[in-house]
């Protein structure tokens, strides 16, 4: 469940399109999603994915003729092998449904408070890099928050569900970040990338700092945080260069897809990719 699946039902809610419903009620042995996952389709739109392939396919025509022709809620079990056109080998039951008003609202409010209840991630710097990385990691499930005093710099479209703060407020960002937040820096200049992973270094209760620059800016960085009495501990803590997987590419885009890589491993999954060294 995510922003984009919130911002598509409210627009179809506003439009007066009919939604349906595929969800996984049930889910057995290898399979695509989990039970409890969900998507929601028009008669030409779709939001959400049950794991893609036959399986999804064709739940998508059951579901919008079941938009077509109205009527009761459908279970339909499936096996996940032999000739269902897929391998997983586990089992699924799908419900499909036309949810009313009451439903879709519900839908609203757990999307909702999913969102409130995901990690926060704050992300300073809107250049090239910086939106780069806002439409990228926008779809994950975290809460992201975008921060720079340039507010002609954020571009002319804001993901969905990220909150922008265009007044520049990174200390007030990093004081009421909630235990467990996350950070990736990287500002216009060095001095005020510096003073954020200071603050957060400081605090010593954030999951991931990311700092964007090169091994030499780390060593000026680590001299001037050792200078000012941070420990070495904390200051080990600060990932720099990030999304560093040996891939000398500096386009923003590049950078943005191995930097939510990263994010994914060290800040959404640690204990797993601790698990994987």
């Amino acid at each position: 469940m995510d922003m984009q699946m919130r911002a598509d039902l409210v627009r179809w809610r506003l439009e007066g399109q009919p939604v349906a419903r595929v969800s996984v009620s049930g889910a057995r042995g290898s399979t695509p999603r989990a039970a409890g996952t969900f998507m929601l389709l028009t008669a030409s739109e779709q939001s959400g994915t049950i794991g893609g392939g036959d399986l999804e396919w064709n739940a998508i025509h059951q579901a919008r003729a079941l938009l077509r022709t109205g009527g009761a809620r459908q279970e339909v079990r499936i096996s996940l092998g032999g000739n269902s056109g897929q391998c997983c080998g586990g089992e699924v039951t799908l419900t499909l449904d036309l949810p009313d008003a009451d439903e879709l609202e519900d839908v609203l409010a757990r999307l909702e408070q999913a969102r409130r209840t995901q990690p926060l991630l704050l992300l300073f710097g809107a250049g090239h890099v910086g939106r780069a990385l806002a439409h990228v990691l926008a779809p994950l499930p975290l809460r992201l928050a975008w921060c720079d005093s340039r507010p002609h710099e954020f571009g002319p479209t804001i993901p969905p569900g990220v909150t922008v703060h265009d007044d520049g407020d990174w200390e007030g960002l990093v004081a009421t970040a909630p235990p467990g937040s996350g950070a990736l820096v990287l500002t216009q200049s060095h001095a005020l990338d510096s003073l954020i992973v200071a603050s957060i270094l400081e605090r010593g209760d954030f999951r991931y700092v990311g700092l964007i620059g090169s091994a030499t800016k780390r060593r000026r960085f680590e001299a001037g945080f050792r200078q000012i009495g941070l420990p070495d501990a904390r200051i080990a803590t600060m990932v720099c260069p990030i999304g560093d997987r040996g891939v000398r590419d500096k386009r923003p885009a590049v950078i943005a897809a191995l930097v939510a890589a990263e994010i994914v491993t060290r800040f959404l999954h640690p204990a797993q990719a601790e698990g994987t060294g």
